[in-house]
This record gives C-alpha cells, structure tokens and sequence, in this order.
C-alpha cells in the first residue's frame, strides 16, 4: 500500500519533520453514508455537547484520516474545530449505538487508503478536480446581497476536490441548466465559497428554520451575517 505519511523536511531546532501545506492537502474523500456525527461544545454550553452530521471522511497527503463537516464559511476537518466561542471538536458520535469515538472508523480509513492507491494521480494543476461527491446532509449556502437587508439559501449539490486540496461546494446555475436532475460534476454547477455573496454554510435544520421563518433562527443567522 502507498505511504502517504513520507516526509522529509524537519526543524533545524528540534529535528521533527515539518508538514507542509502539500503534506496537509486532502487527497481522497469518501461520503459518510450511516449517520456519523461530529460532537462539539463552546463556552456557553457548559456540560451541554451539540451534534452536527459529518459530510465525509477525507485521507490527507500525510495518511492521517479525519472526518470532514461543513463549518461557517469553508469545510472543515473535525479535530481542527478549536474555537472556544464557534465550536470546540469533542469527538464523532455514532446515534444508533449511542457510542463516541475519537478515531475514524477502521472501514473508512481503509476504504479510502485504498482507493488512493488505486487511483493515485499526481497533478501540476491545482485547480484540477480530482473528485466530486454528493452532499448527503442537506447542506445550503447563505447569501447576503450588498445591502445586507435580503438573505438567499441555497441547497449544495456536491463537494469538489481539487488537486491542491481546496474542497468547495457545488451550486446550480439555474440559467444554465440543460438537464435534470443535476447531478455531481454537471457543467451548471458552480462554486459557492468563490460567489458574491456567499456567508455561511448551514446543514438542513438550521436552514429549514430559517426557510420557515423561526424567529431565534433568523435572529441568529442575522447577528451573523451582519457581523464585520
């Protein structure tokens, strides 16, 4: 099987090897299709853990395996959420055997190593997509127009990932389309973290609270799409 985890740079002081940004990159992605969560608190919780359901789980040039969410404006690894306000990563939670866990699933992290093998591919390109997986929790992107008075919600498609590790979620062009239903890798699709506009990512609770005017909802999503 492939090493991912081969590195040779290191610290002149301590003589560690030095991840780069290559060695950090996300190389595979495989969708989380059994309802996996990701546990995280903050600092208003107090003993409280919230869930949000994980995407996918993504294998990095460095081997590591990490379970990926969609998290205010980008997608995130789980392990990296840290913020004591936003959110701070308290593990993965398995809802039907009520069970949390710290490390991926043993059937993903082979699942997709060895899909990396089969398909290893080296790109010059960083905008090259290597990949594209359907969204599979009902993510929507949150869209401000300039006068910040009129929020927009739209349902993300897809996830693609691009050679250099950019994972970015896929929009329809409604003005574009030619055939339905669109599909993952459809020329209609276009980036929402490149749009005008574009805020928060939101999973499918919060945005059908919001679709059907709650008002702590839409209290909420105010204070954030308002804030500098």
């Amino acid at each position: 099987m492939t090493d991912h985890s081969t590195n040779n740079v290191v610290d002149l002081f301590t003589g560690e090897p030095i991840e780069t940004s290559a060695d950090r990159r996300f190389i595979r992605l495989s969708p989380e299709l059994d309802g996996l969560e990701m546990l995280y608190s903050n600092n208003s919780s107090g003993t409280d853990l919230y869930s949000l359901k994980v995407l996918c789980w993504g294998l990095k040039a460095n081997g590591e395996v990490v379970g990926l969410v969609p998290w205010l404006n980008t997608i995130v690894a789980c392990p990296e959420i840290q913020d004591p306000l936003d959110g701070r990563f308290e593990g993965y939670y398995d809802p039907g055997i009520e069970e949390i866990f710290h490390q991926p699933p043993i059937h993903k992290v082979i699942e997709l190593e060895t899909a990396a093998e089969y398909f290893e591919y080296e790109s010059n390109k960083a905008e090259e997509v290597l990949q594209e997986i359907p969204d599979t929790i009902g993510t929507h992107a949150v869209f401000m127009d300039e006068q910040r008075e009129n929020l927009t919600l739209i349902e993300v498609v897809s996830w693609r990932l691009h050679a250099d590790g950019e994972i970015h979620g896929m929009l329809i062009d409604h003005d574009i389309v030619e055939t339905t239903p669109v599909l993952p890798g459809d020329h209609c699709l276009y980036p929402a973290q490149e749009s005008e506009g574009f805020r928060y990512f939101f999973q499918h609770h919060i945005a059908n609270k919001i679709k059907s005017e709650d008002p702590e909802a839409l209290a909420a999503i105010a204070a954030l799409v308002t804030a500098p």
